[in-house]
């Protein structure tokens, strides 16, 4: 049976596990017929054509794991940010672990989107944002909400500072021969507020696993928010992220996606501004090898005047590693004096790897300030030489330059013990060991 088969007929009985309300059983009844319609994407849509699914979708996933399944702290604790006080939730093989997390009620939210949908606490949150900007005609948007039981839930009330980061750790066990994956995100920062947030998703056994995640953002008025995704998984991992934010007027979001593992995975980033003042940043580093795949697909809407939107993605690819970025500006007529930037710069470092981009600028208005630029190239011979000439060995040289290619996209990153982490995982990537922070 096709996994497309196997999840429609999976519906009804997932649905008989979990207790839903009328409204968000409308909602997943709705969304299993739109994913029926709509199906998974291909390489004949004009947005999926450099990446195909087809080698992931072909395994015999589990919809949901049989059993649920522990995990010790010690044997997980290095892949969570742990050398600073910060909220954590936890999932393991997509349920819930009480035990690795650390939620909190006081002041701020940060626990379960299955308790947001039921409590009736949240209700006008829910009402309010739940499925509200995650596009409708995606079939893996649909193929999300229709299954999703489980995921992170943060509500930052008006004028408050989350006191320390947040962290969404997804762990996968390995339990399952094959298990495919629905996490869904709701983070909602009221006006004048703030938050940092950081989310993992990590195999642990080489069994594969398919994420398709779907996380909706909304930044109010004057909100600032920090998400830094890391994806550094195993080369039997899939992950299809699906992520969506809206801001209103002064409100500054800045998202920053490191990508260093994983079998295949694909980024849907799109941002929509819905006020004046606004200030949208996208920012990504790239090192993959073998036979590893990731792809960028970004938009930035510009809907109203006075706004900024910031997108720098960096890419190191080796091997026979295949990169794709596909970025897209949309600046309305009503739009006028935006400053719109974006940059995707790329090394290969051999021959046989491979960069698809396709950087897109959609101007209707006429007082603008749009930019945009790509480059595809290998490492600078005349500064290798240089650094050889000083007496470091070519294989630091080259590890060098590469750490000043990227760092301008980690000079951004405001918690210093997670730069000093994405830097560690850098040079693993790299396989060097440099005396120094960027």
């Amino acid at each position: 049976m096709e996994l497309k088969d196997k999840l429609i007929s999976s519906f009804f009985a997932f649905e008989d596990q979990i207790d839903v309300n009328n409204q968000i059983h409308q909602l997943r009844t709705k969304a299993i017929k739109d994913f029926e319609t709509i199906g998974f994407p291909n390489k004949k849509e004009e947005d999926w054509k450099y990446t195909s699914l087809n080698s992931v979708l072909k395994e015999d996933y589990s919809i949901f794991p049989k059993e649920e399944n522990t995990i010790d702290y010690k044997d997980v604790k290095k892949y969570f940010i742990h050398d600073i006080d910060t909220y954590s939730i936890v999932f393991i093989d997509g349920i819930y672990s009480s035990h690795l997390s650390n939620t909190t009620h006081d002041k701020i939210d940060a626990c379960l989107m299955s308790s947001a949908l039921h409590h009736e606490k949240y209700k006008a949150v829910i009402d309010n944002y739940f499925n509200k900007i995650a596009p409708q005609d995606s079939g893996l948007n649909a193929l999300n909400t229709a299954f999703s039981r489980e995921g992170a839930f943060i509500y930052i009330p008006k004028n408050t500072l989350a006191d320390r980061p947040i962290q969404i750790l997804n762990f996968s066990t390995g339990n399952e021969s094959a298990l495919m994956l629905q996490p869904r995100n709701l983070i909602v920062v009221g006006e004048n507020s703030q938050v940092q947030i950081i989310e993992r998703h990590q195999s642990l056994t080489e069994n594969p696993v398919l994420t398709n995640s779907v996380t909706e953002i909304y930044a109010e008025k004057r909100a600032q928010v920090d998400y830094y995704k890391i994806q550094n998984d195993k080369t039997s991992a899939s992950l299809i992220d699906n992520t969506y934010v809206e801001q209103k007027q002064e409100s500054f979001c800045s998202i920053h996606t490191f990508s260093f593992g994983g079998k295949l995975v694909r980024n849907n980033l799109q941002f929509f501004q819905r006020g004046e003042r606004i200030d949208s940043t996208m920012k990504g580093i790239t090192i993959i090898e073998g036979k590893q795949h990731v792809d960028h697909n970004t938009l930035v809407h510009h809907a109203v005047p006075n706004c900024e939107s910031h997108q720098d993605y960096k890419g190191i690819f080796d091997d026979k590693a295949v990169g794709v970025f596909n970025g897209k500006v949309v600046v309305e007529k009503e739009a006028q004096k935006t400053n719109a930037f974006q940059s995707n710069n790329n090394i290969l470092v051999s021959d046989k790897a491979t960069i698809n981009a396709k950087p897109q600028l959609e101007i209707f208005a006429d007082d603008v300030k749009c930019s945009h630029g790509c480059t595809i190239g290998q490492l600078d011979e005349d500064a290798m030489f240089y650094l050889k000439s000083r007496g470091i060995p070519a294989k630091e040289a080259r590890a060098l330059l590469m750490y000043a290619f990227a760092n301008n996209v980690l000079e951004s990153v405001k918690i210093p013990e997670l730069k000093k982490r994405i830097n560690k995982l850098i040079a693993n990537k790299l396989n060097v060991s440099l005396g120094f922070d960027l």
